[in-house]
């Protein structure tokens, strides 16, 4: 059965109207390079289940903020609302009670510490590298992964000798985005000197891109893309805009999905050899159906939250399939073939 009519079989997607012409494509290509399995991630950031897969009753893996909902520089495409469902702690004392509460009460594997930026796009986190420590020598297991924002080199070492696991960041291509969306006087440089300094440091480093994030329409991915490559990462994360975040006055049109797949099966070309995943952030909805469908059948390695019927759709093309609790960019365990070999 080819691919089209495999679509046609899986009942959330039958009566979505694929691009018949790339999915021939994308089938063709996984005659010729076998697609390897897919994990899917469910993190306890928020509830999910589905027919395929079950959510995790633990908080395993949370996100803080150390700002709780507030951030200077309030990007259009966010307007800090990410930050609200995150937990705050607002001080180094409360980050460090509430972890080691959720360490006692409920099995805590690691987590995610992130914040909103200042008016530079840096995110304060100097003064929680001491609990960082403390947390890490207690509880070696601990996996934690860190929002880095934009730093230099100086930051990004004291960031690896706090003992945080994996470094995170959104690489911008586009100029025009930067100052646009971002409200930031900063270069396109700036983004490549920070992935340059992190990557230069024992840390798991994993940018991200964001899809459409001038405004719904694609502008830089490619160059970001290219920033990336050149760079000894850990995986890649792309993610959607989301225009449910913007505010009337500055709205952001719903990428185009046949946009989207055209950046999943370019970053899956161009970053070779390391995880290439769809992250927690998408449009929701038929858009999220053809995203993921389109996602699985262009070799990526992961996705976090699959939509209704996606798993059903791996298993029908091939791709053995595992599930993770934890954010897609921190279980990087079993994926790529380590970092000596730019994965």
């Amino acid at each position: 059965m080819s691919w089209i009519e495999t679509l046609r079989h899986v009942e959330p997607l039958e009566d979505l109207r694929f691009d018949r012409g790339l999915v021939d494509a994308l089938e063709q290509q996984a005659r010729e390079r076998p697609l390897g399995p897919m994990r899917f991630f469910t993190p306890t950031f928020r509830a999910y289940a589905s027919d395929d897969l079950a959510g995790c009753g633990k908080v395993s893996y949370p996100a803080f903020s150390i700002t709780g909902a507030a951030c200077a520089l309030n990007c259009d495409h966010c307007r800090a609302k990410i930050l609200g469902p995150m937990i705050p702690a607002t001080s180094p004392a409360e980050l460090d009670r509430k972890v080691r509460d959720l360490m006692l009460l409920k099995d805590l594997r690691g987590f995610l510490l992130s914040g909103g930026s200042n008016r530079r796009n840096e995110v304060p986190y100097d003064r929680y590298y001491p609990v960082i420590e403390k947390l890490k020598r207690d509880f070696p297991q601990l996996r934690i992964g860190v929002h880095s924002a934009l730093l230099d080199q100086q930051r990004a070492k004291r960031m690896e000798a706090a003992g945080i696991d994996v470094a995170m960041m959104d690489v911008i291509g586009a100029q025009a985005t930067i100052h646009e969306v971002y409200h930031l006087d900063r270069p396109v440089a700036d983004f490549e000197a920070t992935l340059a300094a992190l990557t230069a440091t024992s840390m798991e480093v994993v940018p991200h891109v964001v899809i459409g994030l001038h405004y719904g329409r694609l502008l830089g991915e490619d160059a970001a893309l290219e920033i990336i490559s050149r760079y000894p990462v850990d995986a890649l994360i792309l993610v959607v805009v989301v225009p449910i975040y913007a505010s009337p006055q500055r709205p952001f049109a719903t990428v185009p999905v046949e946009d989207v797949a055209r950046v999943l099966v370019a970053a899956r070309r161009r970053i070779a050899g390391v995880p290439v995943q769809l992250g927690c952030v998408r449009p929701a909805g038929e858009h999220k159906l053809m995203t993921d469908a389109y996602a699985v059948m262009a070799g990526l390695d992961g996705i976090a939250y699959p939509a209704a019927g996606i798993v059903a759709l791996a298993r029908a093309i091939g791709r053995p399939i595992e599930q993770e609790h934890a954010c897609c960019a921190v279980a990087l365990e079993g994926l790529g073939s380590g970092r000596a070999c730019a994965a």
